[in-house]
C-alpha cells in the first residue's frame, strides 16, 4: 500500500489539537468545551454511550460541522481547521468513513476507491476532456494504487464488481480502502466495526493495526469494547458532549465514571 511522502514526524508528536471545542444545535450543546490530542503514529479511541457526541465531533473535525467556539489545530504548523470546508480539509490530510456505510453503489469497488483520490489528481475538468499523455499517465497511477488498495484489504477479485453487489463486511473494506486513497495523515474511523460478525471484526484489529504501522495515525469511534481494548493506544471518553474520562485503554476501563456512564447510573440520569 503506498501512502504519501509525510513530513517526519517523531513518534507520539502531536499532531491534531483539539481545544475547547463546543458545537451547539439550538438549545442543546453536542460538544461541550472537549480538548484533548491526538498523537502521531498511534490509535485513539473516542468511546461513550449513544448520543454522547462522537459523530458530532467527527464533523466537527471533517468540516461537516462548523464549531461554535474551540479551535482545530493540525499538523506542526498548527493549521486551523476550523473555517475549512470538506474537501479542504481532505486535502490537508484527514480522511474518513462513516456509521452508515456511504459508497457509490452503482459504482464499481475500483471507481469507488479511485474517487478517494481525487483531491490527489491534477487533471482538471479541460485536462480531462482532451486527455493529454500526463493525464493518461497520472489515470494509470490513479488505478494502480487502487488496485494495491483493494489488494491490501483483500478485495481484488471485488474491483470490477458493483458496490451495491459486495457483502456487508466488504462494503466497510471498501470505504476504508477509499478513504486511505486521498493518502491521510489521519483516518477516522466511526463506527468501522458495526454489523461485522466476530471473524471480520478480528480482520478488522488485523487492518487497523496494519493501517497505523504504515505511518497512517488512527481515531476511532467504538462501542465495542473487544475492539476497542486491543488496539488501543489512548481512550477519550464522552458522555452528553464532555469528557470524562481520558488515559490508556486500562486506565480508562477501571474509571469510576466512566462505568456510570456505561451502566447507566450517573446521578444526572
Amino acid at each position: 500500500m503506498r501512502l504519501r511522502k509525510r513530513e517526519a514526524a517523531t513518534l507520539d508528536a502531536t499532531l491534531l489539537r483539539v481545544e475547547n471545542l463546543t458545537k451547539r444545535f439550538g438549545g442543546v450543546t453536542a460538544i461541550d468545551d472537549v480538548s484533548f490530542n491526538v498523537s502521531h503514529g498511534r490509535v485513539l479511541s473516542l468511546i461513550g454511550p449513544n448520543g454522547a457526541g462522537k459523530t458530532t465531533l467527527f464533523n466537527c473535525l471533517t468540516g461537516l460541522y462548523k464549531p461554535d467556539a474551540g479551535t482545530l489545530l493540525f499538523g506542526s504548523a498548527g493549521t486551523l481547521l476550523n473555517a475549512m470546508d470538506p474537501c479542504e480539509i481532505t486535502a490537508r490530510g484527514i480522511a474518513r468513513t462513516f456509521q452508515n456505510v456511504r459508497l457509490f453503489k452503482h459504482m464499481t469497488a475500483l471507481e469507488n476507491v479511485m474517487v478517494g483520490a481525487h483531491c490527489r489528481a491534477r487533471a482538471g475538468l479541460l485536462a480531462g476532456m482532451f486527455r493529454p499523455k500526463w493525464v493518461r499517465t497520472e489515470e494509470k497511477k490513479l488505478v494502480h494504487q487502487a488496485l494495491r488498495l483493494l489488494a491490501f484489504f483483500g478485495l481484488s477479485s471485488k474491483a470490477h464488481e458493483l458496490a451495491v453487489n459486495l457483502a456487508y463486511g466488504h462494503q466497510r473494506k471498501l470505504e476504508m480502502a477509499r478513504a486511505l486513497a486521498s493518502e491521510p495523515d489521519i483516518l477516522l474511523l466511526d463506527e468501522p466495526a458495526a454489523g461485522l460478525n466476530p471473524r471480520e471484526k478480528e480482520e478488522l484489529l488485523m487492518m487497523i493495526r496494519a493501517i497505523r504501522d504504515r505511518g497512517v495515525t488512527v481515531v476511532l469511534i467504538e462501542h465495542d469494547m473487544k475492539v476497542v481494548m486491543p488496539v488501543s493506544d489512548h481512550v477519550v471518553v464522552l458522555d452528553y458532549g464532555k469528557k470524562i474520562a481520558e488515559g490508556s485503554p486500562k486506565d480508562v476501563q477501571s474509571n469510576p465514571h466512566v462505568i456510570e456512564a456505561y451502566l447507566g447510573m450517573s446521578a444526572h440520569r
